[in-house]
């Protein structure tokens, strides 16, 4: 089953991880709750639009970022045709 929160969750991740911040850094500078964010990232919960753009903002990381690589990763796990501005490396990573 295709669950947006899990694409949004590795989405915010992975941008986590590439910034090199903690989830207590991140969730500090966002007001969010630690254990919260773990489950948003986790896609264990949904996060509305106020709590992701302060994730994004927590991240110094436009939320139109953020959902061009969610609706990408949901592109290319509905089969759709990817737009060339998808990189190599996430198709690759999605074939199986």
């Amino acid at each position: 089953m295709l669950l947006v929160r899990r694409e949004i969750g590795d989405v915010l991740r992975e941008l986590r991880l590439q910034k090199r911040h903690t989830l207590r850094q991140v969730a500090g500078r966002a007001s969010v709750a630690l254990g919260y964010l773990s489950e948003i990232e986790r896609g264990q919960k949904e996060a509305s639009s106020e709590i992701l753009l302060a994730i994004a903002e927590a991240l110094d990381v436009p939320i139109s970022q953020i959902m061009r690589e969610v609706s990408d990763r949901l592109a290319v796990l509905e089969g759709l045709t990817i737009p060339d501005t998808v990189p190599a490396e996430l198709v690759a990573s999605f074939s199986r």
